[in-house]
């Protein structure tokens, strides 16, 4: 997969995974923030606040390159993905808490998103850093390829339910395709490279996904935050949106490089979220309470 194939097809498949995020949003998603404020502030504060500052530490301890530092940060910036909802369904968590993050992360993300860059390539100021920042009409179109297709789909759900209980499968797989697909194609595209890419950002990329499932998880049970709550906090803020990150360094940034660390962190997010989801599932017996 070369790398014109790799950005022709980004957004098709980001515009599948969100579109398949709208199909599960309903206004209610939105409404459930006031009757579970506490487990809602808890990992969006994470995910805002907490998470970009231990990125940052991470990537200024191993001295990363200033591109690979930038693509870091981006990925810390990014929201909640998709597949937080699939691993949360698998360990008991609290599936409607993981949805409501999802959507509220989006929004926030379209905000927050291009701040976090722009300050990241003036302190990194990696090479070409003038045509890497997020200017206005760049944001434009993050806002466009994230809220678009979400809104979208809330639409079809809204006006065709049965049509969008019949797509809510078929389309799942298709996001699961298309995030393989966008991760594979993120990796060929900087093959040659890919060895020292990966020695370059393979333990930040794993230590930044310990240390954000560890976070989503300790930070809300130590607030008093229910365990399947809990678990569901600590995928949404865990498993990041990879494909988001991927999708605005080369179709939005215009460059290979910056999408590297999300590619990777992509490759090892899965097997550490499984490990994360058996040893949380099994810390607490009573993890089948909930709070408000």
């Amino acid at each position: 997969m070369d790398s014109v194939l790799l950005t022709a097809g980004l957004p098709v498949a980001l515009a599948v995974i969100m579109f398949g995020l709208g199909l599960s949003l309903t206004v209610d998603d939105f409404r459930r923030i006031g009757s579970q404020p506490r487990p809602v502030g808890v990992a969006l504060a994470a995910q805002v606040l907490v998470l970009p500052l231990i990125c940052f530490g991470i990537v200024v301890a191993l001295d990363l390159d200033p591109l690979l530092a930038v693509g870091m940060m981006l990925l810390a910036a990014s929201p909640g993905g998709t597949s937080a909802n699939l691993f949360s369904h698998l360990f008991r968590g609290d599936v409607a808490l993981n949805i409501t993050l999802t959507a509220v992360n989006s929004l926030i993300a379209v905000l927050t998103l291009p701040v976090l860059v722009n300050l990241s390539v003036a302190s990194f100021d990696p090479a070409g850093a003038g045509d890497i920042g997020l200017q206005f009409a760049k944001t434009v179109q993050v806002f466009a390829i994230v809220l678009v297709p979400v809104s979208i789909g809330m639409t079809v759900r809204r006006f065709a339910p049965g049509f969008a209980a019949r797509a809510d499968k078929p389309v799942r797989i298709a996001s699961a395709v298309a995030l393989a697909a966008v991760t594979i194609g993120a990796l060929a595209a900087e093959r040659e490279n890919i060895g020292r890419y990966l020695a370059d950002v393979g333990l930040a990329a794993t230590l930044f996904c310990v240390c954000s499932l560890a976070i989503g998880y300790l930070a809300p049970r130590a607030l008093g935050v229910g365990p399947r709550q809990a678990i569901a906090t600590a995928f949404e803020v865990g498993v990041h949106n990879s494909t988001l990150a991927i999708a605005i360094a080369v179709s939005v940034l215009g460059n290979e490089e910056l999408a590297v660390p999300a590619a990777v962190y992509g490759v090892v997010m899965f097997p550490l979220a499984l490990a994360a989801g058996m040893i949380l599932s099994r810390l607490d017996p009573a993890r089948t309470r909930t709070i408000a």
